[in-house]
Protein backbone atom coordinates (compact mmCIF):
# COMPACT_ATOMS: atom_id res chain seq x y z
CA UNK A 1 0.00 0.00 0.00
CA UNK A 2 1.22 3.49 -0.84
CA UNK A 3 0.16 6.59 1.05
CA UNK A 4 0.98 10.25 0.57
CA UNK A 5 1.93 12.27 3.65
CA UNK A 6 1.91 16.04 4.16
CA UNK A 7 3.61 17.46 7.26
CA UNK A 8 2.98 21.04 8.30
CA UNK A 9 6.15 21.98 10.16
CA UNK A 10 4.62 25.21 11.47
CA UNK A 11 2.23 23.21 13.67
CA UNK A 12 3.04 21.67 17.06
CA UNK A 13 3.43 17.91 17.44
CA UNK A 14 0.03 16.48 18.25
CA UNK A 15 -1.91 19.22 16.47
CA UNK A 16 -4.60 17.68 14.26
CA UNK A 17 -3.46 19.90 11.36
CA UNK A 18 0.20 18.84 11.58
CA UNK A 19 0.00 15.69 9.46
CA UNK A 20 -2.30 14.73 6.60
CA UNK A 21 -2.29 11.21 5.16
CA UNK A 22 -3.85 10.52 1.76
CA UNK A 23 -4.70 7.09 0.40
CA UNK A 24 -4.79 8.17 -3.25
CA UNK A 25 -3.08 10.63 -5.53
CA UNK A 26 -6.48 12.12 -6.38
CA UNK A 27 -7.24 12.81 -2.71
CA UNK A 28 -3.85 14.46 -2.22
CA UNK A 29 -4.20 16.54 -5.39
CA UNK A 30 -7.66 17.75 -4.38
CA UNK A 31 -6.44 18.75 -0.92
CA UNK A 32 -3.42 20.57 -2.37
CA UNK A 33 -5.60 22.45 -4.88
CA UNK A 34 -7.82 23.67 -2.04
CA UNK A 35 -5.11 24.29 0.57
CA UNK A 36 -1.89 25.02 -1.32
CA UNK A 37 -2.90 26.61 -4.64
CA UNK A 38 0.57 28.07 -5.22
CA UNK A 39 2.08 24.58 -4.92
CA UNK A 40 4.66 25.54 -2.33
CA UNK A 41 4.71 21.93 -1.17
CA UNK A 42 5.92 18.85 -2.95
Amino acid sequence: MTVFVYVNTSKQVGDAEQIKVFATTDAAEKWFEENDPGRRSL
